[in-house]
């Protein structure tokens, strides 16, 4: 069987193996890569599973702007990312709203997120004024250092 052209061919059990060993070893994500393709396994990430051929990203709708690829977020000048390890948390409270929502003017310095860690509730500020154009995690999600939070615009 021939595969569309343009279209990345996915192999299940690749993926599969890759969440057996990021449950095994308890890790928040996992890469693998080829020549000419790329797949990174994340638990707790809206982003979930991505796969990606030359020019091509196929990925769950995140919870936020899809129309940029997945792998240049990182590098966009407005993103804030995580300056620890911990759970994060859009509102202080359960029951109320979030800090920010997508299309909030901010400012710098208020505060956009907490970052549990070791039982210390660490606010997450603003570095710059702006508007927030995405926001990449959810309520309760695990964060690494440096991952991306959102992004301010």
């Amino acid at each position: 069987m021939t595969k569309p052209k343009g279209k990345p061919e996915i192999d299940a059990d690749v993926v599969r193996a890759l969440a057996d060993l990021l449950h095994e070893k308890d890790l928040s994500e996992i890469e693998y890569n080829g020549e000419d393709w790329h797949v990174r396994v994340a638990k707790g990430s809206p982003a979930g599973t991505v796969i990606s051929a030359p020019a091509m990203a196929v990925a769950p709708a995140p919870v936020a702007d899809a129309t940029k690829p997945a792998d240049t977020v990182a590098d966009h000048p407005g993103v804030v990312t995580s300056p620890m390890v911990g759970t994060v948390y859009l509102s202080d409270e359960s029951d109320a709203p979030p800090f920010v929502s997508i299309g909030n003017s901010v400012s710098e310095g208020e505060t956009l997120v907490l970052i549990e860690a070791m039982k210390v509730f660490n606010p997450i500020k603003a570095p710059k004024g702006g508007k927030i154009s995405q926001i990449l995690i959810s309520n309760g999600d695990p964060v690494e250092f440096g991952e991306p939070l959102l992004i301010i615009e």
